[in-house]
């Protein structure tokens, strides 16, 4: 860097810096840190850490000044960079690019966060700006925007090839939302500043494609790695054209910020163009009509109203629609949680119906009589005979062995020899008689049919006790 530019830096870092140190004051008070006069940026870190201990968090910082965790979480990267870059300065040093850009974003975060917190009154203008700067910034977001868009056709130059790169990696709806609003089925036309941005940023695509385009060792070095610094860049450029389409003028701050990101953006394909090795110049876009412009920003408005506005951040990669963002420890725990909650829920549920619907149902009703006989005559049919139950009982179809049953009173075997159709005699009945066995002789007289006598006999025969002589089967039984 020569050193006309670096004293150019001079009076925009030093005044950045002024309003660094005149906002941290107010800033600081707002938290309950009463300090007399505000210091460099390292002082101005160590000063809200303190503010965090005496409030009892980030979150009560972040309370007090109006905006949510992820704004101050931001509002500190920056400040963090800006110390990075700046420990120490003083007045009448040499300012490189890198940190009059630092000093500018943070300059551009205290300006959002006064916008959040009415309390706050410092100023943040870097110079008057007029409405030539304005048409110049309207001019430069025109120029990054057409440079975008030729780096992505030089890279694609097919359109069915650069179409079926857009299905796969942004999804068919999105392709097919754009070719719809496109001018000519070209969807390059219908895209978002930011879904551009994306598709150049990408870490795979700028190392593939775009990364011989920003090779420059004097551009975007801010944050290290010149795809990241873009990416920032780019991001920066977003806010400040939404800003632009809302109709809405860019403060003196932003104006500044746009054009040293201008100037690192464009130069490396500037360099490549001069050296004949891309057909894209800026410069060219920088030197159009100013109806051409106009027309520009008209296309721009109605694309964005048709679009519900460009407020997706410029991410580091794409992501393609189909794959699902991985859930955090957190998410994990409270979906197992839930899907153990909910199997519980089921258990308790089933058992409720399962005892309403018992104590709830009627008896079961009496089957038919008709189909209870047929029942039991199928049982009849498939039960075995007498004589096949006696032949496993181990008991000869014999009349000795009826006999013998008669005898020992055993009414199941007798009942055997008697279904069977086994004949019995009256003389068989003499010993069940004596000893008075009445059940087998009930049993016997049941199959009157079965008893095989030519007649019957007057009196039975004289057994041990005389008194039973003269009684007939019958009675017995009776």
């Amino acid at each position: 860097m020569t050193n006309n530019a670096s004293q150019a830096m001079h009076s925009p870092f030093e005044h950045c810096l002024g309003i660094i140190r005149q906002a941290s004051v107010e800033i600081l008070l707002l938290l309950g840190v009463h300090v007399a006069e505000g210091k460099e940026p390292r002082w101005f870190m160590e000063q809200l850490d303190q503010a965090r201990l005496n409030l009892g968090g980030w979150s009560v910082v972040a309370k007090k000044l109006h905006i949510n965790d992820a704004q101050l979480s931001q509002f500190m990267l920056h400040l963090r960079h800006l110390q990075q870059y700046v420990p120490q300065y003083d007045s009448g040093k040499d300012v490189s690019e890198n940190q009059l850009l630092a000093a500018l974003r943070f300059v551009a975060s205290l300006e959002q966060l006064r916008q959040r917190q009415p309390l706050l009154t410092y100023q943040t203008d870097i110079d008057a700006g007029n409405q030539d700067a304005q048409i110049q910034a309207r001019r430069q977001l025109r120029a990054i925007e057409l440079t975008l868009k030729a780096l992505i056709s030089q890279v694609w130059p097919d359109r069915h090839q650069l179409n079926s790169y857009l299905k796969l990696h942004f999804g068919a709806d999105r392709l097919r939302r754009w070719l719809k609003l496109s001018e000519g089925q070209d969807a390059l036309s219908a895209m978002l500043f930011s879904e551009l941005a994306l598709m150049v940023v990408d870490k795979k695509s700028f190392a593939r494609h775009y990364s011989a385009f920003f090779k420059d060792a004097s551009a975007l070095t801010l944050f290290v790695e010149p795809r990241t610094t873009l990416r920032m860049f780019l991001e920066d450029c977003r806010q400040a054209r939404n800003g632009i389409i809302a109709g809405q003028p860019l403060s003196s701050v932003q104006l500044s910020l746009l054009d040293c990101q201008f100037r690192q953006i464009t130069r490396s394909v500037q360099r490549a163009f001069n050296e004949k090795r891309t057909r894209i110049n800026p410069a060219s876009f920088m030197a159009s009509d100013e109806g051409v412009v106009e027309k520009f920003w008209e296309e721009a408005r109605e694309k964005d109203a048709l679009a519900g506005g460009d407020n997706q951040e410029i991410g580091e990669s794409i992501e393609p629609p189909h794959k699902r963002q991985q859930r955090t420890a957190e998410e994990r725990e409270q979906l197992i949680s839930g899907v153990l909650w909910g199997a519980v829920g089921t258990m308790v549920l089933a058992i409720l119906v399962g005892a309403f619907w018992l104590f709830s149902s009627p008896p079961p009703s009496a089957a038919p009589v008709q189909r209870d006989e047929v029942m039991q005559d199928d049982a009849r049919l498939e039960a075995p005979s007498a004589r096949e139950t006696m032949s496993r009982m181990g008991i000869t179809w014999d009349p000795f062995n009826m006999r013998s049953a008669i005898d020992r009173n055993d009414t199941r075997v007798t009942a055997l020899f008697l279904q069977g159709g086994m004949n019995w005699q009256l003389a068989w009945t003499e010993q069940a008689f004596s000893a008075g066995n009445a059940d087998v002789l009930q049993l016997l007289l049941r199959y009157p049919s079965l008893m095989d006598e030519v007649k019957p006999l007057p009196t039975l025969p004289d057994v041990a006790e005389p008194r039973h002589a003269e009684r007939s089967v019958a009675d017995v039984a009776a």
